[in-house]
């Protein structure tokens, strides 16, 4: 059975040509809206904020929406990155495709089905050879060798990053040999401070080792969700902290909630756009025991004068600061 093709781009609400700032916008818009933390129903909230998430993790990215409008609707029609269809993903085993081995699916990593089948982070064969010795594909081995390790890609809430969390995640795997089925409740351990692109090791979760060899392990690729207020660099966060004219002149208070906790920051009088004020140890953890700091740039927001009394200040205020 065929997996429905998700449109993305009608997900965030934006023409197919939408530019990268469009794009942005239209995230931030939707991704306050239905986050989890602020909704009123949360599940719905969750759900819907992990389609609005996948789809600007393929179309903020590059490669990746080029990749989605080549497919187009009729993606399955292309080369499949891990070659196997109806739900299961498949990996060779050190003896090549014929030698048995299993069909497997993951359940609760944060991306659908469509996004993993299509760009293929789900259930590959790890990097580092054909089975746990190297062998090549056909090779006779002698007694038991090593499973093959799998990989596969982990959506992280930038508040599991901070806190650390457990994540509960379903393995179904399908032996090729007998069609026998099985399914596997995993338990993991998301440490605080991970980062994007880090791997997390599931010990014995790989597939079988071949003669009663040891199993391989499974790999999760950390992809830090994206968030609607906070941009990650590294360890550090940035906040982007809109201003009237007049705060910005004058200074304000403004509350400010970070991942840990709300906190009122200080603007002094005279700020500028693009000024940053650093708010200390509110990042992300790091393997030190410290944490990173948030920055709160700030971004002056001049609205436009809507009718004469509004003309007039703005005039008045032209004349007493100079031409």
């Amino acid at each position: 059975m065929g997996l429905e093709y998700k449109d993305y781009y009608k997900t965030l609400g934006v023409p197919r040509e939408a530019g990268e700032d469009e794009l942005k916008k239209a995230f931030r818009k939707l991704a306050r809206k239905y986050h989890p933390d602020t909704a009123t129903d949360k599940k719905a909230a969750e759900e819907k904020f992990k389609e609005i998430n996948e789809a600007y993790e393929v179309l903020g990215d590059k490669e990746k929406r080029k990749r989605y409008d080549e497919l187009g609707p009729d993606w399955q029609q292309g080369p499949s990155p891990a070659g196997a269809g109806g739900g299961f993903r498949r990996a060779r085993g050190a003896g090549g495709p014929m030698a048995g081995g299993e069909d497997f699916e993951f359940g609760g990593t944060g991306f659908s089905d469509f996004f993993e089948h299509m760009f293929g982070g789900r259930g590959q064969r790890a990097p580092g050879g054909f089975g746990g010795f190297g062998g090549f594909p056909g090779e006779a081995e002698e007694g038991p060798s090593h499973g093959q390790d799998l990989n596969a890609d982990l959506l992280v809430t930038l508040e599991e990053a901070s806190q650390g969390a457990e994540r509960v995640l379903s393995l179904r795997r399908r032996d090729r040999a007998t069609g026998i089925e099985r399914t596997e409740t995993l338990k993991v351990r998301v440490p605080p401070g991970v980062s994007d692109g880090q791997r997390i090791r599931v010990a014995g979760k790989g597939e079988p080792g071949p003669g009663r060899g040891p199993a391989g392990d499974l790999y999760l690729t950390v992809r830090l969700q994206k968030h609607p207020d906070f941009r990650v660099e590294g360890s550090d966060l940035y906040y982007d902290l809109e201003l009237a004219p007049w705060e910005a002149a004058l200074g304000a208070k403004k509350n400010v909630t970070t991942l840990q906790k709300a906190v009122t920051l200080t603007v002094p009088p005279g700020a500028g756009t693009g000024q940053q004020l650093r708010l200390k140890g509110l990042g992300l953890p790091k393997r030190d025991g410290t944490r990173g700091d948030l920055y709160a740039v700030l971004a002056v927001q001049v609205p436009a004068a809507k009718n004469a009394a509004q003309k007039k200040l703005w005039e008045q205020l032209r004349e007493a600061h100079g031409e």
